[in-house]
């Protein structure tokens, strides 16, 4: 991980922590080689997870390492998700990383994974989002005293004003444990209004992730994100998949996208055998 405040408290005494890949401002680059060198030894492979808002310099640098390791035991995994949700889709793959799946589908399976974490925000301004698509219409009311918007930026992008008669953003239809990370907008309609409306089984807090305001435009907010916290459902929504080797680099992958080197899955015809046989996605249970 890239930021110590992305790696969430893990769910039981099994769950493994994070090792965290220092900024160039932070770590000089001989040493920052050295550590990703001791992990590899350690562990084997490495799955590097990283916001796509993360300063340029950083991903260069892990790039960089990478490179002068030689190594095609890295992943490096850019997710388009808001802080709070990669911090949720980090401590799931800690969660699926003591499993019996490969190095290869653990780092595939972020983007499966990613689709079922329902990640947003309450904000009192969208002047400055850019993640979202705003309307003009929407920037201008941005500007009335007191507004506040629900955003939801994953799976589907939402946006709505909140008022008396307003609907909560469309969440997931299974059953989910809501986290919610306050920053500096006081109100309480995600436990009071949000967590109901999406039936969620359990509301935690945590601290909100020092590049949130920068990711949302605003430090006067409070984000959250929606999971699947039982291990035992995300194994299935894993297992569920069929797997196949990289046709590039021979690592086992799932879905489109080679985790390790980011090289497409062969078009049909061309791939290797599957190791398990094509399942569909599984029906999630309910609340």
């Amino acid at each position: 991980m890239t930021s110590a405040d992305l790696v969430l408290p893990p769910t039981d005494q099994h769950t493994p922590t994070a090792a965290l890949l220092q900024a160039p401002g932070a770590q000089d680059f001989e040493p920052a080689t050295g550590d990703m060198h001791l992990l590899l030894e350690q562990h084997g492979h490495v799955i590097a997870v990283y916001p796509a808002g993360i300063d340029p310099a950083h991903e260069r640098r892990m790039h960089a390492v990478r490179s002068v390791l030689e190594s095609d035991r890295i992943a490096l995994l850019k997710v388009d998700l808001p802080p709070l949700g990669v911090a949720v889709l980090v401590r799931q793959l800690r969660q699926l990383s003591l499993c019996d799946f490969s190095p290869g589908v653990v780092a595939s399976a972020a983007r499966l994974l990613a689709h079922y974490i329902h990640a947003g925000a309450l904000l009192s301004s969208v002047a400055r989002l850019d993640r979202v698509p705003v309307s003009l219409r929407t920037h201008a009311k941005s500007w009335v005293p007191g507004a506040q918007f629900a955003v939801l930026a994953s799976p589907r992008p939402q946006l709505i004003r909140i008022g008396s008669a307003t609907e909560p953003p469309a969440g997931p239809e299974y059953g989910t444990h809501l986290l919610v990370a306050q920053g500096r907008l006081t109100s309480d309609w995600v436990r009071q209004t949000l967590a109901p409306a999406w039936n969620v089984q359990a509301v935690q807090e945590c601290a909100l992730p020092a590049v949130s305001p920068r990711w949302w435009g605003t430090g006067k907010l409070v984000e959250f994100a929606s999971y699947l916290p039982d291990v035992s459902v995300l194994y299935q929504l894993v297992a569920s998949v069929r797997r196949e080797s990289c046709h590039w680099c021979g690592m086992e992958l799932i879905g489109d996208r080679c985790g390790f080197c980011s090289a497409p899955s062969a078009p049909a015809g061309r791939t290797r055998a599957a190791r398990t046989p094509h399942h569909t996605t599984p029906a999630l249970p309910g609340p």
